[in-house]
Formats: C-alpha cells, sequence, structure tokens
C-alpha cells in the first residue's frame, strides 16, 4: 500500500499540464509514463503551440480531428500518421488553446518483456526511439484518444521520474533543436527549436528534416 500511495502522488496534476507548452515540455523529459502493462521514461518530446504554430495539427483552428487539443489539459491526444502508425500528445496550456506535447522517445523501464513481444526482432534501444514506435510500445491507439490522464482511475498514467534512470552522476542535460519532419515555416530552427531531448541518451530519435507532402 505504502508504494501504491507514493506512486499516487508522484502522478502529475493538471495543474503542471495547464501551462505553457514550452513550460511543460522539457519538464516532462525523465517522467515515467505507463500503460499497458510498460512504462517508459521520456528522453524527447516536442512542442506544439496551437494557432500560434504552423507546425501544429491545430493551427487552423477546431476540427474533428483535433477536438481533444482544445480541451483539458492532461488530456491525450492520439492521431494517425501518414495513414500507418500511431502517435500520442499531451494537451496543455488552457482550455482552447490546443497546445500539446508529442511524446518523442524514450527508455522502456518497466514492461520489457511486454514491449518486446509488441515490437518483435528490435534492439531494446528500439523499442520506444520515435513517436510510433513509443505508441506501439505504450499500446496506444485510437481506443486512447481523448483519454484523460489526470484522473484518478486513468489506465494511463504520467509520473514524475528522473533525468537520468542508470547513474545520478551522469548528469544528463536538456538539449534543444528543430522538430523532426517538419516541413515549412514550422520547421524553422531558429524560430522554433522546440524539440526537446536529454543528452547522452541511446534512445533518442535520429533528426531529419520535413519534406513537403
Amino acid at each position: 500500500m505504502a508504494g501504491q500511495e507514493d506512486q499516487s502522488q508522484d502522478r502529475l496534476t493538471r495543474a503542471f499540464f495547464a501551462r505553457p507548452v514550452l513550460d511543460v515540455a522539457p519538464e516532462l523529459l525523465g517522467c515515467h509514463i505507463s500503460h499497458a502493462g510498460v512504462t517508459v521514461r521520456l528522453t524527447e518530446v516536442e512542442a506544439y503551440d496551437g494557432s500560434n504554430d504552423s507546425g501544429s495539427h491545430a493551427f487552423r483552428g477546431l476540427t474533428p480531428r483535433t477536438h481533444v487539443m482544445f480541451g483539458e489539459p492532461g488530456g491525450l491526444y492520439v492521431y494517425f500518421s501518414y495513414g500507418m502508425h500511431w502517435c500520442a500528445n499531451l494537451v496543455c496550456g488552457s482550455v482552447g488553446s490546443a497546445s500539446a506535447v508529442l511524446l518523442r522517445a524514450g527508455e522502456v523501464i518497466d514492461g520489457l518483456e511486454v514491449a518486446r513481444s509488441r515490437r518483435p526482432g528490435v534492439f531494446d534501444r528500439d523499442l520506444a526511439r520515435g513517436p510510433a514506435r513509443l505508441a506501439l510500445a505504450l499500446a496506444l491507439g485510437r481506443d486512447q484518444n481523448g483519454m484523460d490522464t489526470c484522473a484518478a482511475d486513468s489506465p494511463f498514467v504520467v509520473r514524475k521520474g528522473t533525468r537520468d534512470a542508470s547513474s545520478a552522476s551522469k548528469g544528463a542535460g536538456v538539449r534543444t533543436g528543430p522538430r523532426v519532419g517538419v516541413s515549412g515555416p514550422g520547421g524553422d530552427a531558429a524560430v522554433y527549436p522546440w524539440r526537446f531531448w536529454l543528452e547522452g541518451e541511446a534512445t533518442v530519435s535520429a533528426y531529419r528534416a520535413g519534406t513537403v507532402r
């Protein structure tokens, strides 16, 4: 019971998410995300700022696809990418602002065998290396879209974690740079250096520039 109580106290509250996306995004690094028998420690994220950001799905306003982004902070926005993969975001800011943090990559720290069964034949480093792989490792898809991660009974849990899972002396710092695969003005590295990652982490995905589709 004591362990369960500690986990409950470590769970991120709505107040954590109800802040500007550029404050929330880097603070999610090192946090632990658990769902469907797997826990991932986040090592890479990207910030998207709704109508203020041409790279955001919500840049042009409310649509059936993006309505979750306009809802309560702490909501889970899961979308289908390029007709192949699911990707997951945590909604932040205020209701109506449609800002969100893409969960780009992480290290599987619990439920390793379960994650391996979902992504057979890959190195452990790659189980959640990239947003589609992370979503698959955590079994996230259409049914999880709109889930309230701050609800006490939510099966998707975000907890305070550590910037370094293996050694406190490693001292991994936060790096920033352009977002992966974003084309047009939203991919401008000088204007939107909104990808955040932990330096020296093997699970951080490789950068690639966006191309116009």
